[in-house]
């Protein structure tokens, strides 16, 4: 086990303002080595996955707001598969399983016509 002293800390907040039926209608974020303090940004949209050390599980929290449009959903997605292929490759230099994901973002983008269709 690697017991490297922790020499700088980063805070990621996250805040999500619900409407009455508890459905999100405002996203908003900051990171400390990103913004002022008290400065948010907003998206309409986010992604969390947390793998949890003890018990081995994916945490995931999945959100988006009511004005993200359906188009907007299928480049999100998009772009999130595209950047787990080539986070999987940095993680493994498992090549052929990243290229595996990478073929299917690329399926998906035509699919949802995010990218043009190749002949």
């Amino acid at each position: 086990m690697d017991n490297k002293e922790i020499v700088k800390v980063s805070d990621i907040t996250l805040r999500v303002g619900l409407d009455q039926e508890r459905i999100p209608i405002r996203i908003e974020w900051a990171a400390t080595d990103m913004h002022a303090p008290g400065q948010m940004d907003e998206c309409k949209a986010m992604s969390l996955a947390l793998f949890d050390k003890n018990s081995r599980d994916t945490l995931r929290i999945d959100l988006w707001t009511n004005e993200m449009q359906v188009q907007e959903m299928d480049r999100f997605v998009y772009q999130v598969l595209r950047s787990l292929g080539q986070t999987y490759l940095r993680a493994t230099n498992n090549k052929e399983l990243a290229e595996d994901i990478a073929r299917f973002a690329h399926y998906f983008g035509e699919k949802t016509e995010i990218i043009p269709k190749t002949s």
